[in-house]
């Protein structure tokens, strides 16, 4: 027997099946603006692989993945927030994740120290 899973929003968007605004791109890792920022910048670094539901499961088996991610992070705030920026991995359900294929939120912007990145 065949069990179907459907895929992420992550895996659609990169897949191209959801349209989403990019701001980088290569053969690793996809970035775009979150449809609901909680901060004057606000973009999410997907890895291109559904293989690792979260940040530990992606740290476990390819720190060269995760730090890529961060890199990427690192050039996005350097070219829309001066290279300042909190990087935000959610891991479970309830610590605020949603989406169970790793990913890192880069927010930027006036955030105040104290807070989680609400605008």
């Amino acid at each position: 027997m065949v069990v179907m899973t459907q895929s992420s929003i992550f895996t659609r968007i990169i897949e191209r099946e959801i349209p989403a605004d990019v701001v980088y791109e290569d053969d690793r890792v996809i970035a775009f603006n979150d449809i609901a920022p909680q901060a004057p910048v606000h973009v999410v670094v997907v890895p291109k692989t559904a293989d690792y539901a979260n940040v530990v499961e992606l740290a476990a088996a390819d720190p060269g993945l995760l730090a890529h991610v961060v890199g990427v992070a690192k050039r996005v705030a350097d070219e829309r927030a001066n290279g300042e920026f909190r990087l935000v991995f959610n891991t479970g359900e309830s610590a605020g994740q949603t989406v169970f294929h790793a990913h890192a939120h880069v927010l930027a912007g006036g955030l105040a120290e104290g807070t989680l990145g609400s605008k």
